[in-house]
């Protein structure tokens, strides 16, 4: 999980890079003070750039799948489409590999056998997180299929409740007072969108079934949360680059993707055809899956967990917008009650722990410039990766190390 940090606590720092909060003040020359003003600039566009892509990408996945699931025509199997992605994504991760040992086949083939074959029991240890992942990206389908993008959108942040509550189970992680209140929002304003779809907001496809939808999109946010969480019990302190482990779970997505194809549509694909019905839309979707999730692995260090948050707030009235625009989705009130819910328990769920804290002590004991006792030793930094349950909000399972 190297390649998710938040706010670059856990990230690698490049070589001869300083990460941030490396020096204590008074420590830096004044070169390195203006380099850290130049890095300082370099470090916020990255920032923004991290926060257009995790917009972009969380938002397009699901309004392009919205869109070339309700197109008219031959509907294409969805099984075939997390078959693809798993394949191109890889693919992609091994020759990414490649490159990184400068095209040598020998070391690559060398290097491979060692984590995959020799280090087996590593590689084992993928095969659960990598069927629910499996059954998740199915799962998705369904419920995309089967409800408004934005509803969905919306919903599927359920999947920070679950991944919270898995988290105190399994890890025995703590949570904040802010915390639990922010879950209890959330779930309070997705009940309120669901009530509101129940109802009948807006005229409806009759080949959709709400309730189909709303049984896919909860189980989808219970796999995710477990899987999310199993996958850091059981990899914790293991060695493994973000691409290596992408192509162990690739591979083993691959193989499970194929199991579920043949035992839910095996004949009907047998008949018309892997491909059947994919069209320039359905590729974008295979492609947004494949590559977007790696991209988004790639950036998300940049971002910490307020910009997460942000993104997720971002992506949610990107996708209403889009939604009335391309399928004409109709806002009422309680819509908008329950989106806004879920925005701001997002948001209070993704502030540092110690936010809070911190600004009920300044508020009672006046301005203090914070410096530490002579002889005592700094306090030990957080890191907001291992002890926040705010660092996978909302990301889509790539980014964790997928």
């Amino acid at each position: 999980m190297a390649a998710v940090g938040s706010g670059g606590s856990t990230a690698a720092a490049a070589p001869g890079a300083v990460s941030a909060g490396a020096l204590e003040p008074g420590t830096a020359s004044v070169g390195e003070t203006g380099r850290g003003r130049a890095g300082g600039g370099a470090h916020r566009r990255l920032k923004y750039i991290s926060l257009a892509v995790l917009v972009v990408q969380n938002a397009s996945l699901i309004l392009s799948i919205r869109y070339a699931r309700t197109l008219p025509g031959d509907r294409f199997f969805a099984t075939t489409a997390v078959v693809m992605a798993e394949v191109l994504k890889g693919l992609t991760c091994l020759l990414l590999l490649f490159a990184q040992k400068r095209g040598n086949v020998k070391h690559l083939a060398l290097f491979l056998h060692e984590a995959v074959l020799v280090r087996y029991v590593d590689t084992l240890k993928l095969a659960v997180p990598s069927l629910i992942y499996t059954l998740q990206n199915n799962l998705q389908y369904v419920a995309i299929s089967n409800l408004p993008a934005a509803t969905f959108q919306v919903t599927y942040q359920l999947k920070i409740l679950t991944t919270a509550l898995f988290s105190v189970l399994m890890l025995n992680r703590s949570l904040s007072r802010l915390q639990w209140a922010s879950l209890l929002l959330l779930f309070t304003g997705v009940a309120i969108v669901q009530a509101q779809q129940a109802g009948g907001g807006g005229p409806r496809p009759l080949d959709q079934n709400p309730g189909a939808g709303l049984v896919a999109v909860v189980a989808s946010c219970l796999s995710s949360g477990f899987a999310g969480v199993y996958f850091e019990k059981i990899l914790k302190g293991s060695s493994g680059s973000v691409w290596l482990r992408n192509l162990q779970l690739g591979l083993f997505g691959t193989a499970l993707g194929l199991v579920g194809l043949w035992w839910a549509e095996g004949t009907a694909v047998a008949r018309r055809g892997f491909f059947f019905g994919y069209t320039p839309a359905v590729w974008g979707v295979v492609l947004n899956q494949a590559f977007g999730g790696l991209l988004v692995a790639v950036v998300v260090k940049y971002a910490d967990n307020i910009l997460k948050g942000f993104a997720t707030s971002l992506s949610i009235l990107l996708s209403t917008v889009a939604s009335i625009r391309l399928f004409g989705f109709h806002v009422d009130p309680l819509f908008a009650l329950g989106a806004g819910l879920v925005i701001g328990a997002v948001y209070l769920y993704s502030l540092p722990r110690g936010a809070a804290k911190a600004t009920a002590s300044a508020s009672a004991s006046g301005p203090c410039t914070h410096q530490q006792p002579p002889g005592q030793p700094p306090p030990p930094k957080l890191s907001s990766h291992h002890g926040d349950l705010s660092t996978e909000p909302f990301l889509p399972k790539s980014v964790l190390v997928k």
